[in-house]
């Protein structure tokens, strides 16, 4: 029996160690990709990062935990895909775009002026790049990481947890693909292009020369040109993941600390409007979107019999 102890002893040990490496040679090939290529923002690469990191870290748990990684990321990355290319749906379905009622609109909503066009008048200079443009960028592009951070440390964590997590998101992404196919709207720098505001430059990829990353910018360009839907503004799924973000964290902090939380989901509106990709109208109804789906969903929870309300899974964690 002592023996038996010994051995098993020793191949956790072997285990250890095997993750160990294995760790280290994932953060330097990563922080190789990041130095060469810069962050990816595509969601095939982002979720396959995810997945050979929660690969290895189930590394000596046996093979059933592995299999279990690929099936449970596997519906998360097709819906997300799906929903990049709600271009394509979009145009097949060929429904009129939203481009002159939601700038009137927006316009009526404050008073004649439309905050995208005063935002740049006042802070955007065509010939400079200034440090709150590269915060900006940082903030525009946490939206591709903060979702699948979030989604890969809950799952190490605790996957009930997750499951209750991935399937707002899931949801979310769903309803915003159906709405984008149904409600193709332009955002203010396409509504600006076609001379329907007065001038929007599309900035958002623009601090990464401020922050010598210019590589990173031209890879976030080109997504943005050729890969995501241009008229996809309505709802700002942005905002609404940031909200979500801030909901999902919020009953798991000490209760004094949460209204910090709303910092993120302000921050990215105040970055999207700036940066000319979303009117407010855009945010209103991206924060909404998460409002509804999530008590939505809650509400289902509730409904089962064998699930756990998602505020009932964990105590909240007092932090400070």
């Amino acid at each position: 029996m002592a023996g038996e102890g010994i051995g098993d002893e020793l191949r956790l040990n072997r285990w250890h160690r095997i993750r160990a490496v294995a760790t280290v040679a994932y953060i330097g090939a990563l922080t190789w990709i990041f130095m060469d290529e810069g962050v990816p923002t595509g969601r095939l690469p982002l979720m396959l990062i995810t997945v050979v990191g929660l690969s290895i870290a189930s590394l000596g748990y046996g093979w059933r935990r592995l299999v279990r990684v690929f099936l449970d990321w596997l519906p998360f990355t097709l819906v997300l895909m799906a929903y990049d290319q709600s271009r394509v749906v979009a145009t097949m379905v060929n429904l009129p775009l939203h481009e002159q009622d939601i700038a009137s609109a927006e316009s009526w909503l404050f008073g004649g002026q439309i905050p995208a066009v005063w935002m740049q008048d006042q802070f955007y200079t065509p010939a400079a790049v200034h440090w709150y443009d590269a915060v900006a960028t940082l903030v525009y592009a946490s939206h591709f990481l903060a979702t699948p951070v979030l989604a890969a440390v809950l799952w190490l964590r605790n996957r009930g947890i997750w499951l209750a997590y991935i399937t707002r998101v899931v949801v979310l992404a769903f309803a915003g693909l159906v709405t984008y196919v149904l409600f193709p709207e332009a955002p203010p720098w396409l509504a600006a292009r076609d001379g329907l505001i007065d001038p929007v430059a599309r900035t958002s990829a623009r601090g990464w020369i401020w922050l010598h990353a210019g590589n990173v910018q031209e890879v976030l360009d080109s997504a943005q040109r050729d890969g995501a839907n241009p008229v996809a503004a309505m709802p700002s799924l942005h905002v609404a993941f940031a909200t979500l973000v801030a909901l999902f964290i919020a009953p798991y902090i000490a209760r004094r600390w949460r209204y910090l939380l709303a910092l993120y989901p302000i921050a990215m509106g105040v970055v999207l409007v700036y940066t000319g990709e979303h009117y407010v109208l855009d945010l209103i109804a991206g924060v909404a979107y998460a409002l509804v789906i999530n008590a939505v969903v809650s509400r289902w929870e509730r409904r089962r019999v064998d699930v756990a309300p998602i505020d009932e899974v964990r105590e909240p964690v007092a932090v400070g």
